[in-house]
């Protein structure tokens, strides 16, 4: 019973906020939430708006992913936004594992290592996303399997680190350079 109190006392904190979107996989309805990721992050939070650019950015490449690998046309997606006033931002990308690509969490995490080495020669025009916007724009980022089928991937970004301007990639001139 105290968990379900503190649960409730949680969510009534207007510190906290949560706002969980239920989508159909179909990139048509992209543009909606990289506009809603965006308003929020803006409205909501004391995030730089560089960094609001790059989270938009994440949530972009993580719903794609989900939509174009991991969820068969037809189903859906499942995104949630986790935000602590003045400490974090946090997003959750569910997919229904019933995708072209079947692999596991344990899998992506591999995968995710592999390319993530320095010097890793990205060969194919495609691929670098999940490594060079996710996991270098983000301070937490985790792989679960859904009890139900599918991966949830969790990416978290401290207020603290987007105001010290941590990025991990090379800037020039206010310009984003990604490497081949």
């Amino acid at each position: 019973m105290e968990e379900n109190i503190n649960k409730k006392t949680a969510d009534a904190n207007p510190d906290h906020m949560k706002i969980t979107i239920t989508l159909p996989t179909n990139a048509y309805f992209m543009s909606g939430i990289r506009d809603f990721t965006l308003n929020m992050i803006k409205n909501t939070t004391n995030f730089p708006e560089k960094w609001a650019f790059r989270f938009q950015s994440v949530v972009d490449e993580l719903c794609n992913n989900a939509i174009e690998y991991g969820s068969a046309v037809g189903s859906e997606i499942r995104i949630t936004f986790l935000h602590k006033k003045d400490d974090f931002l946090e997003i959750h990308v569910e997919d229904t594992g019933t995708g072209k690509n079947k692999i596991n969490a344990t899998q992506l995490q591999k995968l995710f290592n592999e390319r993530k080495v320095p010097g890793y020669e990205f060969t194919g025009i495609r691929g670098r996303g999940l490594v060079k916007i996710v996991g270098e724009w983000t301070d937490e980022l985790k792989f679960e399997d859904r009890p139900e089928g599918g991966i949830k991937i969790v990416a978290k970004k401290y207020l603290k680190e987007a105001r010290q301007n941590v990025t991990g990639l090379s800037e020039v001139q206010n310009q984003l350079v990604i490497n081949n």
